[in-house]
Parts: structure tokens; C-alpha cells; sequence
């Protein structure tokens, strides 16, 4: 982190995301966002980075639109998608995100499938070089040329109407319709030859659901010369896709994925139909078997290297008296067998990877305020923590199977590649030469326990003032509450970045309350659908703590956060007046309402129960029935296209708090969703934020922004 670490130094930071590993092991592919030239979004382009640690990064994509989700072929031959025009063509309107393949050697990249609504995730056979790829299409088209003509109909007629018929139509930011999830396969021949090869009609597997966030946007603008590329074949569609993610065996015969039981029951939906079964599907004929069915949700999968097994992730999804739990599962795809895996793990094992000897996996693991990369071998079911401190994502393995690839990150610095040994236990990693070249941190940053009121330890880590006035006094405090709620403070954040407050003077207090990952799962019970009880006394037991210590000021102290965050920022303003000032974004605020505006209430029945039935829960933790008590100046932040927190949970807050005279302020963005992404927006967000707690906690006059 650099020494002068203030807002515009922050927002102009190069952010690293993805990590892809030739298949030869010699190139680290890795994401690069910028701020565009006209500081309106964020573009991404594609860097080499040399494994060895040896060669400098070298840029490989360039675009105004940008390129992500790299992958490679077996030859070498990077994939990725990009909204970027074919060079072959003179599209009418912006095009969809579409599949590009780049030779390995350099040159241009090819077009290489365009589906009108645009692609989603891809994943590649290892061996064969087949891939199976997500794109959307309309009920009852049976190719992309029917689909394009529905587009082309409706776009003529100015129609954006929608029919729907099923339970979800919306997630995060987007309406799930008017197409359904579609799987696409592209065979070797599709990727290498020019020019389309002959199609290869089949009768696809048939659902009867829509879409969701992982797949493609729906009512882009179509393509007029996309016939030009090959058109691959449908390998499979309907409502059983929603949101499903999956895996091809390394002959490209078999698809491996997740099929959701959404929309299947004849009955009054229930949490149950969130569930997932685990399903494997014929390339060539496109049949569907189950392999796993037993009542958890499957995802995650990725078939081992000699594609008779695959390693996935079930998860329970939980009910108002059982807690959600997460468990690492080996299915044989020969016997049918199921065989759980870390048996003794008492954290959530996430995106895990196959060693090529087929002999161990490698995963990832919120624990304790970090999120190390573990190693459990298959003969027996030990478990080796590879890592210490920091937060890694994006495992890569080596050929060879010695050397592990990832991202890595910690409170104080943002993500960098870097290099692991495969089996040592407790290393420090090897930094590899980044894109954005080596940043030192000059953060302070210190890690705190405190005791809830029955015992049980309470994880926070503080950030403590950087800027020019710090070590002058005991700082302002500022709490910052995750969002989730399962999950923790583990790792850099850009979106609630505690440094760019450390360098305005402020302590920065970042806590893991009850409901956190990483602390087994008692202490994710504590607080399953009781928000307002431990999770709150957790906070404060955290908050007072940190304001004990020697460099804070316990009378100048603020309180904020985002989503569940923000549903605890809203509590603690109804249950005491001690805090200074209150900062809610994206928050929740009267939960029996939220249920029905929400984009799939189902998630929050698992906790809370059915509230048609018995809504005491929903009542019981509510925020909004203690607007009266509330005394504390509060910044309330919304984006008008967030589905998962709609806005009218901030329309009705701001509407309780106006009428019963508390001093607010509203700030509202008709362009973000759930996060506010784009970067004149999200400069607004900070100096907004940075405004109101400096007016509260520096008793500075409140300095408007200027485009505000």
C-alpha cells in the first residue's frame, strides 16, 4: 500500500482478479480492471504472468470493452469473453459478451461462438479440447438462429415485456428472463478451424425455468452477422441450470454439474427446492443421470485428471432449527460410490482442486481471519494447512503437481500471484513479479479477541490511522459490519476499504460477530436466525475491546456496514444511542416485507421460517419496530437496481426516519445494484461517507460533494 494512501490513489489502484495456468505450466494468466479513460467503469485486460518469477508481466488483451474469465486449451490457446466487435464485421449495436480463443503463439484473437445473449462460464475438457460453454436462449428455440429471430421480433416491436410462470424472476440486478439457462457444446474442430463446420442438430435436454446472475444478460442488442460463427450444439437447458456451474471429464464425453430442483414441485414452493442434486450428462446424446441426490446442494465440481472421479462441494442448505453446513465430497463416477472428505475439518471448504496424480485435492477455507489453501490426501483423510497468514483465492496447480499458483491477499494489501510449495505445511509464499508491480504496506494493523457475554472469543482486526495525524492522540473509531452474514474479514476489500479511512485519521474496527465463517460451526449456530441477539452482543463486546485500546478514542465512535451489515447498523440504531453516527448501505430494515421483495425469499425462510405460517422470527428482528428509540445520525445508501436488498427497504427507512425526526441523509444511485461498482460512483460513495464521519466524529462541518 502506498504511503500516501488517499481516495483518488485507492480508486486509481489496478485491481487483480482470475488466474488461469497454461497447460504446460508456463503462464499465469491474471485479470487486470483500470478505471476507462472516461473514469465511468471499470475495463479489464488480460496480463502474462511467468510462473518462475523470472519475466516481466506482459499485457496480452487490449480493448474498450475488455476481456475476462480467461481459460486455456490444451494446445495452450487462451479463451476468454469479451463484449469486444468482430474485426470481420459491422455489427449494429454493441455487442454481447461473446467467446474468443487467442492462439498460444500471439497474434489476433478469433471470434469463436456469439450467442446473442451473450456467453457465461466455460469449462474445457482437458484432454479432448471440447468445451461446454452457458448461453441463454428463448423457450422453444431450438438453435441460436430461432433465438436471434425471437430477439430480432421483439426488438422490432419495442417489446420488453415478460411472461413468467416460476418463482425466482429476478437476482441481484437483473430480471431472469425472457430466456431460460442454456449449455452450449463446442468441439475441438469448432475452436481451432476456420470458418463453421456443419451443425450438429440434436433434441435437447428441456426445463422449464428462466435465468439467473450467472448466466448471460437477457435483451442484448443481437448481432446481425453472428451466424458467420459455428454454432455449436444445445447440450442441455430449462430451469434445472439455474445458477448451476459444472465440469467436462478430460474426453469431453461427460458434462459434470449441478441440476436445482427449483420450479420441479407441484406444490408451494419451500427452502427445500433451493437444493441441487449432483448430475451427470452425455456429451453426444445429451441424457441426464443422477449421480447424487440426498436432499444437500451440490456444486463446485471438477473431475479428477483421469475423469472417474469428481470432488465437489455439499452443502446443507440449513432450516430454522438445523445451521447450514458445507462439507468437501468425492463421488466415483464408476461405482457411484459418495465419500465425504476432511472429516474432522470444522470450517467450509470452498473451490477445490486436484493434485494430477489423482492422490490429494487442494481447497480453500475461511479460519480465523484468514482463508489459507489446505491439502487433504485421499489415502486416509489428513489434512495439512499449506499457508499461514493472508487470504488466497484462485488455486492453479502445476503439471507436476509440486507447485501450487494463486492469488493472494491480506487486511493490508491487495491481491498478488504468488507461488506455493504443494506440500509443505505452514509456508510463507513466493510473490511472483505482478502486473501492478510490488506495493509495501505501511498499514497498521493489529489483531484483536474479545469475549462475548457467554465466553466465546470474538475475532476483529483493527486498522489503525496512517495519515498525517496518526500517533497524535487516541483516534475516532469506525466499525466497520461484514456483509453475508456468513462470511469474515479476511482480506483486502475494495469496496469498504478501512485504509482509505486510516489515512483520513479515523481506527478502523473490522469484527467477526456471531454468524461468521471461520470459527466452526457453533459459532455460526449462535447466531442462525437470531440477528439481533448474539451477533449484536458479539459487536458490542468487539466494540468495546477495540475502544480499550490505547491508540482509540471510546467516545468518538461510528458505527457502519453494508447488507447484513447494514440490517446490524440498523439494529444497534433502535437498541442504544452510544455511537456518534450511523452508516447503512444496502441494508435490511423491516424483514416481513423484505421477504416478499427480496429476489428469492427461500434463502431467508432457512433461518427464519415459513412467514406465512409462523413470522415471529421476521418480527422478532426486525429493526424497523425500533424506530422510536433512534436518536443517532445516520447515512442511509441505496442503489435502485440491487434485487437482493431492494430499495424499498432504504425508501422505507428513509421514510420512518424522516417522520419520526431523526437526522439522516439519504444518498441514492439510480445506476448500482447491490455494490456501487463504477468509479465516479464509487468516489462519491467514499468522500459521502468520509464527509458525514469526519462531520460526526472530527466535528468538521459536513463538506457536500461536488457533483452532489
Amino acid at each position: 500500500m502506498p504511503t500516501s494512501f488517499d481516495l483518488e490513489t485507492f480508486l486509481a489502484q489496478p485491481r487483480l482478479a482470475g488466474l488461469s495456468l497454461s497447460p504446460d505450466g508456463t503462464r499465469l494468466v491474471v485479470g487486470v480492471s483500470t478505471p476507462a479513460p472516461d473514469d465511468k467503469r471499470y475495463r479489464s485486460a488480460l496480463w502474462s504472468v511467468d510462473p518462475a518469477g523470472e519475466r516481466a508481466p506482459r499485457q496480452l488483451t487490449r480493448s474498450a470493452p475488455g476481456e475476462s474469465a480467461a481459460d486455456h486449451l490444451p494446445d495452450g490457446t487462451l479463451l476468454f469473453v469479451s463484449a469486444r466487435p468482430d474485426p470481420d464485421t459491422t455489427p449494429d449495436g454493441d455487442p454481447a459478451a461473446a467467446l474468443w480463443a487467442l492462439p498460444a503463439a500471439g497474434g489476433e484473437a478469433r471470434l469463436v461462438f456469439a450467442p446473442p445473449a451473450g456467453v457465461g462460464a466455460v469449462s474445457v475438457a482437458r484432454t479432448s479440447g471440447d468445451v461446454v460453454a452457458a448461453a441463454t436462449i428463448f423457450p422453444g428455440a431450438e438453435r441460436l438462429t430461432d433465438d436471434r429471430e425471437r430477439q430480432k421480433a421483439r426488438t422490432d416491436a419495442g417489446v420488453t415485456a415478460q411472461l413468467f410462470t416460476d418463482y425466482p424472476i429476478r437476482s441481484w440486478d437483473t430480471y431472469l428472463g425472457p430466456r431460460e439457462p442454456g449449455r452450449w457444446v463446442l468441439t475441438a474442430e469448432d475452436l481451432t478451424e476456420p470458418g463453421p463446420p456443419a451443425p450438429r442438430p440434436r433434441t435437447p435436454a428441456t426445463g422449464d425455468d428462466t435465468d439467473r446472475d450467472t448466466d448471460p444478460a437477457p435483451d442484448r442488442a443481437p448481432e446481425p452477422d453472428a451466424e458467420a460463427v459455428p454454432e455449436p450444439a444445445l447440450l442441455a437447458r430449462g430451469g434445472g441450470l439455474l445458477g448451476a456451474d459444472g465440469d467436462l471429464t478430460p474426453d469431453g464425453a461427460t458434462y459434470i454439474t449441478s441440476w436445482r430442483r427449483t420450479g420441479e414441485s407441484s406444490s408451494r414452493q419451500r427452502p427445500s427446492d433451493l437444493v441441487s442434486d449432483l448430475v451427470a450428462i452425455d456429451v453426444a446424446t445429451g441424457a441426464r443421470r443422477t449421480l447424487v441426490a440426498d436432499g444437500r446442494s451440490y456444486a463446485g465440481a471438477v473431475v479428477s485428471p483421469d475423469g472417474t472421479r469428481v470432488v465437489c462441494i455439499a452443502e446443507d442448505i440449513g432450516a430454522p432449527d438445523r445451521v447450514e453446513d458445507d462439507h468437501l465430497m468425492l463421488v466415483d463416477l464408476v461405482d457411484g460410490s459418495v465419500r465425504e472428505l476432511a472429516t474432522d475439518l470444522e470450517l467450509w471448504p470452498t473451490n477445490p482442486r486436484w493434485l494430477p496424480s489423482g492422490e490429494a485435492i487442494v481447497f480453500e477455507a475461511d479460519d480465523h481471519g484468514h482463508r489459507p489453501v489446505f491439502r487433504v490426501d485421499l489415502d486416509g483423510d489428513a489434512v495439512t494447512r499449506l499457508t499461514g497468514e493472508g487470504a488466497y483465492t484462485d488455486i492453479c496447480v502445476a503439471p507436476d503437481g509440486e507447485q501450487l499458483y494463486a492469488l493472494h491477499a491480506t487486511i493490508a494489501t491487495p491481491p498478488r500471484p504468488v507461488r506455493l510449495d504443494a506440500a509443505s505445511p505452514d509456508q510463507q509464499p513466493t510473490v511472483l513479479r505482478s502486473p501492478v508491480g510490488d506495493d509495501p504496506s505501511d498499514g497498521r494493523v493489529e489483531r484483536l479477541t474479545a469475549t462475548a457475554d457467554d465466553g466465546t472469543p470474538i475475532g476483529s482486526w483493527l486498522v489503525l490511522p496512517t495519515g498525517p495525524d496518526a500517533g497524535t492522540g487516541p483516534a475516532p473509531l469506525v466499525v466497520l459490519i461484514h456483509g453475508g452474514p456468513l462470511g469474515s474479514w479476511n482480506t483486502w476489500h475494495w469496496r469498504w476499504n478501512p485504509f482509505v479511512l486510516a489515512q483520513r485519521g479515523f481506527a478502523v474496527l473490522l469484527p467477526d460477530p456471531a454468524l461468521s465463517t471461520g470459527y466452526g460451526q457453533d459459532f455460526i449456530a449462535r447466531g442462525w436466525g437470531r440477528w439481533g441477539a448474539e451477533p449484536y452482543t458479539d459487536l458490542l463486546a468487539a466494540i468495546d475491546g477495540a475502544a480499550a485500546h490505547e491508540h482509540v478514542d471510546a467516545e468518538r465512535i461510528a458505527v457502519t456496514g453494508g447488507s447484513f451489515g447494514g440490517y446490524m447498523a440498523n439494529w444497534i440504531a433502535g437498541q442504544t444511542d452510544r455511537f456518534r453516527c450511523i452508516i447503512t448501505h444496502a441494508s435490511l430494515w423491516a424483514l416481513e416485507g423484505f421477504h416478499g421483495t427480496t429476489d428469492l425469499g427461500l434463502i431467508w425462510e432457512r433461518e427464519f421460517g415459513d412467514p406465512y405460517t409462523d413470522p415471529s422470527r421476521f418480527r422478532e428482528h426486525s429493526p424497523h419496530q425500533y424506530v422510536d428509540r433512534i436518536r443517532t445520525p445516520m447515512l442511509v445508501i441505496h442503489g435502485e437496481q440491487d434485487y437482493r436488498v431492494p430499495i424499498s427497504e432504504a425508501l422505507t427507512l428513509w421514510t420512518d426516519l424522516s417522520r419520526h425526526g431523526v437526522d439522516a441523509r439519504f444518498l441514492y444511485f439510480p445506476d448500482e445494484n447491490h455494490w456501487i461498482l463504477k468509479p465516479q460512483n464509487s468516489r462519491l460513495w467514499y468522500a459521502t461517507v468520509l464527509s458525514f464521519l469526519a462531520e460526526h466524529l472530527l466535528d468538521e462541518p459536513f463538506e457536500r460533494p461536488r457533483l452532489l
